[in-house]
Parts: C-alpha cells; structure tokens; sequence
C-alpha cells in the first residue's frame, strides 16, 4: 500500500521530469527512481504517466474546491468564474516549467493531447460548479469543451508570463471569458429553439364531422 506521502513524491518526481523532457521520453522506471520507490510500489499507486497527470489534475481540483468561496455568491456569473480560474493558476503557478514541458509535449502528440483533453474536461466542469453555473445535456457537454478551449489560451500567457501581478494573464482570462459568455448564450439560443415543441397541423375535419369534433383531434 503506497503511502500519501510516496504518492505525492511520485507526483513530484513526474513533475519534476516533465520540466527536463518531452512526456514521450519519460520512463516508469526514471520516476520510480527519482520518487525512492520500487516498481512494484509504483505500479501498486498509477497505472500509467497519464494517471499520475491525472492525479496532479485532481489535487490542483481540491485545492481551489477546498476555498472559501461565499464571498463570491453576490457577483455575475462570469465574474465568479474568473475568480475561480484565477485560484487554479495560482494553484498551478509553482508548476509552470512542467506545464510548458507538457504543452511542448501536446503539440507533437495528438493522441497525449486528447488525452489531456479528456482530463480537463473533468477539471473544468468542477470548476463551472465552484462558480455556481451549472449546464446539462449536450448544451453542458459544449459549454465545458468551449471551457477547455478558452482556458488553454490563457494558459499560454500564463506560462510565458513573469510579473507576479499576472496582468497579462488577467487580461486574457478577462478577454476569454467575455468572448465564451458570448458564445454560451448564442448556444443557450438555439437550444431554445430546438426545445419547442413543434405543433402539428390539424388534420381537416372529416366530410359530415361536426366542426367541434376537430377540436377533440390531439395536437
């Protein structure tokens, strides 16, 4: 049984490789090593590089779900999701030489990306949670993508970016935001429009029917 502390070393050591080379070079057995484990210990924790990714997506979740967050509830929407967005980067800011490894990474690998794709889908709709906007269906499903999407822009300025204030950064959160509340409620125009219910015509009254007898016809 692997301890929480020999999982966030192995976390650590993923992290910490990541920031040195690509995602595709990095072997079990370099994080086995660099973490103090054995393969079997590390096998007993992840299944894969991809799980301790995941793994470190989950603790970045529960860091800013785990905030305080009442003092959001009086704001627009847009604004308490910029707040909540704002808390993930501060949470991943200690981890920018790894994200810059991985998005190198994700460039040159489509297959990593959908994956990483499919990991930030599960992130963003915690965090539309913690800002309190909730979708369903597929209108939800195209709302967090559009999330993911967004976010993965502002995250470039993000890692590129050294002033701690992060005003670069703030500015295309803010930008991002504006333009995907846009697109959300075009979205949420045409769902409307799909969710009508579609009146059938009624059907001609039969020869010798009296008319009242038309009425009775469902519509």
């Amino acid at each position: 049984m692997v301890t929480k502390r020999q999982r966030q070393s192995v976390i650590s050591a993923f992290l910490g490789l990541l920031s040195e080379k690509d995602f595709a070079e990095i072997g079990l057995d370099e994080i086995a090593a660099r973490s103090s484990l054995s393969l079997a210990e590390l096998r007993a924790a992840f299944d894969s590089k991809l799980a301790i990714y995941e793994a470190f997506a989950r603790d970045i979740d529960e860091a800013v779900l785990a905030e305080d967050v009442t003092d959001m509830a009086d704001e627009p929407p847009r604004e308490r999701l910029f707040d909540v967005l704002m808390r993930r980067l501060d949470a991943l800011g200690p981890h920018r030489a790894a994200l810059r490894g991985l998005a190198r990474s994700a460039r040159q690998d489509p297959l990593l990306a959908a994956s990483l794709n499919r990991t930030a889908l599960i992130s963003q709709r915690w965090m539309l949670t913690a800002a309190g906007i909730r979708f369903e269906g597929l209108l939800g499903a195209a709302v967090t993508q559009g999330l993911v999407v967004s976010f993965a822009r502002v995250l470039r300025v993000f890692l590129d970016e050294e002033d701690p204030g992060m005003p670069r950064t703030m500015a295309a959160l803010d930008r991002e935001l504006r333009r995907a509340q846009s697109s959300f409620e075009r979205l949420e125009r045409v769902g409307r429009l799909f969710r009508r219910p579609v009146r059938r015509p009624r059907p001609a009254p039969r020869a010798g029917a009296h008319p009242a007898d038309a009425a009775e016809e469902p519509a």
